[in-house]
């Protein structure tokens, strides 16, 4: 019956997002003179979000999405980056990656393995693509129950109401609405300026999607997204370089920086400090051959590799939308969308969440929060603004890690090296040792004021499950809590978390801060 009941919701589905249907005729008493209150251009987190949210408070919603194939070709259905090749696929590989250095301490938990043990990139790959796929139906279906009529087009703006959608075989239709929102997100960059970098180089739009094995990976670029792909591609079993122009991790607290990226080297991954892309040629072998530049020596070097995975940032999807001639106004320098505290553009009927947006954080939590409380605003329920401020992530590297407010950087420059307290510690999570796993990069910091209460400024953990221990500890932020509120807090014990309630060692007494004691 189950199957029956797919094949049945499928069909219907189908007929909904087919190219043949007509304009949906202008409802008077709903929309007013338009057909819509609320178009969404773009299917992601955030104009997912949105759209079910305006649509369960009455509102008449239609989303617009088509995502045109990587450079590679690669192609994926509704759902944005999270979904398809970001968050969710990322974070399976990671727990692949993991998996693997359990197997390895699981022998010195007593378990006999036998040996070798292998990993197999095809399981996995199909494995992951199945579980996406499964999300993309549940994503279609959704919009479905919630009455939000799905186009699966590639939207643009013709003037502030009007919106343009064309298919896939160029075939075209024009919608209106009182209210429109651009969530379209951003795509990785190429090096264009490199030759072979297009010809020859996949991005993290590919990297999920491949049927066999990438191989001998060199990863360009240590962003979060590079440094990630790179952690799990390590763990299971691939020769694997990050190539790195200047520091990793740009935006992050840099001593927590340091400590990951000591971690991946130990962990196996090797890193090319100072390095920066001058060429990607294919050899008659099929592998291709990378020269680059060391920017301290000027010497050049080179070596072979299976694949080449550029991770050298995102560009915002504006440059289709006809947004500047509609009166949007644009950063000129990053492309995004300048938008106010309310997400709306210099258009007034025109606004835009997510990635796409300037000076938003690009995480997919803050794109849903915010595409929802907009949609409660733009029915008139709501006057709640985005609380963009202490926004907790996680970078799931090897050994993560977890952050919410200022790095210590940010908090020197916001209030003065002299005006801070920095109190840290070194630890040894209680699984490392019967493992006989080295501990030297886990470690917790918490930032605050030095006078008065002492408020808490920023929260930094490097250690397993780095994620779950920072969303807890991130709900703090928004009541404002102080280092004495921290230290009353009673731990759960044995957990690498209740290490922060036991934090009391300052930077500045320049005592030893690691940890003794269980």
């Amino acid at each position: 019956m189950a199957a029956l009941y797919s094949k049945h919701r499928l069909k219907h589905l189908k007929h909904l997002c087919s190219f043949g249907f007509k304009t949906p005729k202008r409802n008077l008493t709903g929309a007013g003179k338009y057909d819509y209150d609320l178009v969404v251009i773009g299917g992601g987190s955030g104009g997912l979000a949105c759209s079910k949210e305006a649509a369960q408070l009455g509102q008449k919603v239609a989303v617009l999405d088509y995502v045109e194939p990587s450079v590679r070709g690669t192609k994926w259905g509704l759902g944005g980056t999270c979904v398809n090749v970001g968050c969710i696929p990322k974070k399976l590989m990671h727990q692949a990656a993991l998996l693997g250095t359990a197997v390895k301490d699981a022998k010195k938990y007593g378990w006999q393995i036998p040996e070798p043990v292998s990993h197999d990139w095809a399981t996995l790959s199909q494995a992951v693509q199945n579980h996406v796929k499964s999300l993309n139906w549940g994503h279609r279906v959704q919009l479905q129950d919630r009455k939000v009529k799905y186009l699966n087009m590639k939207g643009s703006l013709v003037d502030e109401h009007t919106i343009r959608g064309m298919n896939a075989k160029g075939k075209e239709m024009t919608v209106t609405a009182r209210n429109v929102v651009i969530a379209t997100g951003g795509r990785p960059k190429y090096p264009t300026h490199v030759p072979g970098a297009l010809e020859f180089g996949i991005s993290s739009d590919d990297l999920f999607w491949l049927k066999e094995s990438p191989g001998k990976t060199l990863v360009v670029g240590a962003s979060y997204v590079g440094l990630e792909c790179a952690g799990f591609l390590t763990g299971i079993g691939l020769d694997t370089t990050v190539m790195v122009r200047s520091i990793a991790l740009r935006g992050f607290d840099q001593q927590m920086s340091q400590l990951v990226t000591d971690y991946m080297e130990a962990y196996g991954t090797r890193f090319s400090w100072d390095a920066v892309p001058k060429k990607v040629e294919k050899l008659p072998s099929g592998l291709l051959q990378v020269t680059w530049t060391d920017t301290q020596s000027k010497q050049e070097h080179q070596d072979a590799f299976s694949t080449v995975l550029w991770a050298v940032g995102r560009a915002p999807e504006t440059k289709t939308l006809n947004l500047k001639q509609v009166g949007v106004e644009l950063n000129e320098d990053t492309g995004k969308v300048i938008v106010a505290a309310d997400e709306r553009t210099s258009v007034p009927n025109i606004f835009a969440i997510g990635d796409i947006a300037q000076g938003r954080p690009e995480l997919t939590p803050t794109a849903i929060k915010a595409g929802k409380l907009l949609a409660r605003r733009l029915a008139g329920h709501s006057s709640q603004l985005m609380n963009y401020d202490s926004v907790p992530t996680t970078v799931f590297t090897p050994l993560e890690y977890g952050c919410v407010g200022l790095s210590e950087e940010e908090a020197e420059r916001r209030c003065g090296k002299e005006n801070i307290e920095v109190y840290h510690a070194f630890y040894k999570p209680l699984e490392f040792t019967v493992a006989e796993r080295d501990a030297g990069q886990c470690y917790i910091k918490v930032v605050c004021e030095q006078d008065g209460d002492q408020r808490v400024l920023g929260l930094h953990f490097t250690g397993p499950n780095a994620g779950e221990v920072t969303q807890g500890f991130a709900l703090g932020f928004q009541c404002g809590f102080t280092y004495a509120q921290l230290r009353d807090t009673v731990g759960i014990h044995p957990t690498c978390a209740e290490e922060l309630t036991k934090i009391n060692i300052t930077k500045r007494s320049g005592l030893d801060a690691t940890v003794t004691g269980c």
